[in-house]
């Protein structure tokens, strides 16, 4: 793993400088900070910033992890029992800050209308009612091992996790391609179209609310949502693997992918693949002013079942999906400059 850790200098330099910018903005969401971030990550350490472009450049490992990062606890209240609203009058808003700054070292950050109302911080943490889900506000149920937004050409290249809260070390897992025995895997099988990804139930209609208030978005977002629906109906064939042949990038997410009508071939070298990165799935357990930061193309993840307490006091992470292609998602998107993809 990429890693660093904040020294207390870090800290005193950081606290004044996150905490003026806290003043300044009254949400994570404003895009305002959004679209400054790039220029306002100029403020972080130099040695934080050469350590984020060589994670973003030279590709050391899939995961990339700066520890250390000051958080009050008691500062924090309780975790909230949604993520709807929890934007407003947050309490962590200097940690969101450096985050977001962080994240927008290695490219842009962005949302999706179909995700938590088209939100560019999301919350992780357990929704009572959402115990056996396969969704990230599950608890009870593992939430099995993915590449984020597998079925969409617009995914991102970085799945980011920033731990406020994790009181039972609940392990996020993951496994790193650059781990993976490529000689002993049918390669040249994996990187043909023969393989069905359906969208993940993160991004169905239920999880959203049923209107903004603006009818412009709310008809993009209808569109956003029958799209996925005939992608449901009608599964797109695609690689799971892509790239070069001899390290190759990954896009796979077993849960949501239907087998039915795949050759012998490709089925044995998806079943050998999936075996590979069950056997080499390794544990991470966050901690309050952790930023994980997981190459989307060169990393799977997931996470271990726990019980929620519904208490105030449950594991709480934040979470940011980050580009390195804006453009690339250009005609999902309203306007050149929205960073939400409908």
């Amino acid at each position: 793993m990429h890693h660093l850790t904040l020294t207390p200098a870090d800290n005193a330099a950081l606290t004044p400088m996150l905490s003026e910018l806290a003043r300044a903005y009254k949400t994570i969401e404003e895009p305002g900070l959004i679209r400054r971030a790039p220029v306002l990550a100029r403020l972080l350490p130099a040695h934080v910033l050469e350590f984020l472009e060589e994670y973003r450049l030279g590709e050391p490992s899939a995961l990339c992890l700066i520890s250390g990062l000051e958080i009050e606890l008691e500062q924090l209240g309780p975790t909230p029992p949604h993520w709807r609203n929890s934007q407003y009058d947050s309490p962590a808003l200097p940690q969101e800050i450096f985050f977001l700054l962080c994240a927008s070292v290695l490219g842009d950050v962005f949302g999706w209308a179909t995700q938590q109302d088209g939100r560019i911080m999301h919350d992780v943490l357990p929704i009572e009612g959402h115990e056996h889900y396969e969704i990230g506000s599950n608890s009870l149920q593992h939430l099995s091992w993915h590449t984020e937004d597998a079925f969409h050409p617009c995914r991102g290249d970085y799945v980011a996790l920033m731990c406020l809260k994790n009181p039972d070390l609940v392990e996020t897992v993951a496994c790193d391609a650059g781990d993976l025995d490529w000689s002993a895997l049918d390669v040249e099988a994996l990187f043909e179209s023969e393989f069905t990804q359906m969208p993940d139930n993160s991004h169905r209609p239920e999880n959203a609310s049923e209107s903004t208030g603006d009818p412009v978005v709310d008809r993009l977002r209808r569109r956003s949502f029958a799209l996925i629906q005939s992608w449901n109906d009608d599964p797109v064939k695609r690689p799971v693997l892509f790239g070069d042949r001899t390290d190759p990038y990954m896009a796979l997410d077993p849960y949501h992918m239907k087998t039915e009508g795949w050759s012998e071939r490709s089925l044995g070298a998806f079943q050998a693949l999936c075996d590979q990165i069950e056997a080499r799935m390794q544990d991470i357990r966050l901690r309050p002013g952790d930023c994980l930061f997981i190459d989307n193309f060169r990393a799977v993840h997931g996470r271990k079942s726990f019980r929620a307490r519904y208490d105030g006091s449950d594991r709480w992470l934040k979470r940011l999906n980050i580009t390195r292609n804006l453009r690339g998602s250009r005609a999902w998107r309203p306007a050149a400059d929205d960073r939400i993809i409908y």
